[in-house]
């Protein structure tokens, strides 16, 4: 059992008057949170599991009768796996608006079936969380750097999914496992994405590319199809959980990049299943965009963790001078370059400080990292 660092967040808001919208891929550990919380609750609290044909039943009779019956006398209620409920946004918002004195937690795989169906019609009513795999802080915060120095290059090639982390032995099997199931059921299932190659080869593609600059031209060229296609794939596979994508900082578009998004994943781990790659990091030539991939992820999730109003970029002038990532706030600047092995030869270039004289930069490597992830 790890402590999730969204555990805090959400009991801060309890018996407020606001449902908890708890969304993220399968497997990454909602359930877990859910019935840790109810436990705390424990007589008091309530878990209905839609994935059981009788409670989906129950609750899409939705009367105010049906519902009462349902929730009887118990005070934290949890509703796991909602997407499944026809309707659940009408009967989320009828529990929310008749059962003030009562808190419920409603928990849904991804953003993708359970944004239409619940965030319009609890608008005002709902607060919205986004979970990740593990992070490094809820993993090794307390531990030894030495401790974290020994594990780094597992989770470059594993990543950090909570059964991946807790079975190392069996950690290829299960990620393989992991990303067929939820790429397929949560993303083919989403709309008209139907075609199961053309995913594939799509994923395949933004993997070689992983921490690149990924133009949907030539990807759509590539594919022998259209680029809004593409854009829609693409689109999908963020709001399931498995890409993130930064856009590029800039103020002056005669001098700099302003069009171009970089492509990462949230886990190395889904990554490496997509090219079937477990070699261990030291013989691979992807190690830097591993170890790039890795950083920006966990400070991503650290931030939203943490409601940082810090926004996320890259930065790239016309002249191919880069900083890999670029962190802004309302009142500063700051600027990362990557680099594995301290030993590595190079600074930051100066282009960017030049341009912003207020930015700093530096460059993270690998021993300094854990700063940077405030372990």
């Amino acid at each position: 059992m790890y402590h999730r660092l969204l555990k805090q967040k959400i009991q801060q808001h309890f018996y407020k008057g606001f449902a908890i919208v708890l969304i993220g891929p399968r497997q990454i550990g909602k359930t877990t949170l859910v019935q840790d919380l109810l436990l705390e609750a424990g007589n008091r609290g309530l878990f209905l599991n839609c994935d059981e044909l009788d409670v989906k039943r129950s609750l899409e009779l939705g009367t105010l009768a049906a519902l009462k019956s349902i929730i009887g006398t118990y005070s934290l209620i949890v509703i796991d796996e909602a997407q499944r409920v026809e309707n659940i946004g009408i009967i989320a918002k009828l529990l929310v608006d008749n059962f003030k004195e009562k808190q419920f937690i409603i928990t849904g795989s991804s953003a993708l079936e359970i944004a239409d169906k619940i965030f319009e019609p609890l608008t005002g009513r709902q607060l919205q969380y986004q979970m990740y795999p593990l992070s490094m802080q809820e993993m090794y915060t307390g531990k030894s750097v030495l401790e974290i120095d020994r594990n780094i290059g597992w989770h470059l090639v594993y990543g950090c999914y909570p059964n991946v982390v807790n079975h190392r032995s069996d950690a290829e099997m299960i990620i393989k496992n992991l990303a067929g199931d939820y790429l397929y059921k949560d993303v083919l299932a989403w709309k008209d994405i139907r075609k199961p190659d053309l995913l594939d080869k799509i994923l395949h593609l933004l993997a070689l590319q992983m921490c690149s600059e990924v133009s949907l031209n030539e990807l759509a060229v590539q594919l022998k199809i259209s680029v809004a296609t593409v854009d829609n794939y693409i689109d999908v596979l963020e709001k399931a959980g498995v890409l993130l994508r930064l856009q590029s900082y800039s103020t002056n578009e005669r001098k700099e990049v302003t069009k171009m998004r970089k492509v990462y994943f949230w886990d190395n781990g889904i990554r490496n299943a997509i090219l079937g790659r477990f070699d261990d990091v030291t013989n691979r030539t992807d190690a830097g965009a591993l170890w790039e991939n890795f950083l920006v992820a966990e400070r991503l999730k650290n931030n939203s963790y943490h409601q940082s109003t810090a926004k996320a970029f890259f930065w790239r002038s016309k002249q191919q001078q880069e900083i890999d990532f670029v962190e802004v706030t309302q009142n500063s600047i700051a600027g990362y370059e990557f680099k594995l092995n301290v030993l590595a030869k190079g600074k930051p270039t100066k282009a960017f400080t030049n341009l912003y004289p207020h930015a700093t930069a530096e460059i993270i490597h690998n021993e300094n990292y854990t700063q940077f992830l405030n372990l």
